[in-house]
């Protein structure tokens, strides 16, 4: 099943981000690799694709996994987590319907 990963930042996340942006991109190309990973994204704290200095808000992350279980274990160990970059994450069951 689909999950959605709906993450939260702390204020000025932007230093913690970049600390250990290389170990949460590896997990995620993990999943693109499996074939799981639907989308990834930051959200940025500007209108902006590059937001620059102004960082970013959260993340959006859709991936595949075999139980909200096993999707909420994955979120946990993030290293952003370890980093204190998420304030908060959401796991919810994602239902696809387009495209």
């Amino acid at each position: 099943m689909l999950y959605a990963f709906i993450s939260q930042d702390v204020a000025d996340s932007l230093a913690k981000r970049k600390s250990v942006r290389d170990q949460h991109i590896a997990r995620l190309d993990e999943l693109k690799n499996q074939g799981r990973l639907v989308l990834a994204g930051p959200h940025p704290a500007v209108d902006s694709p590059d937001p620059g200095d102004a960082g970013f808000t959260g993340s959006l992350i859709v991936a595949e996994f075999e139980s909200l279980q096993a999707a909420q274990e994955w979120a946990d160990a993030d290293p952003y987590i370890a980093a204190g970059v998420y304030e908060h994450v959401d796991v919810r069951p994602f239902k696809r319907v387009l495209p």
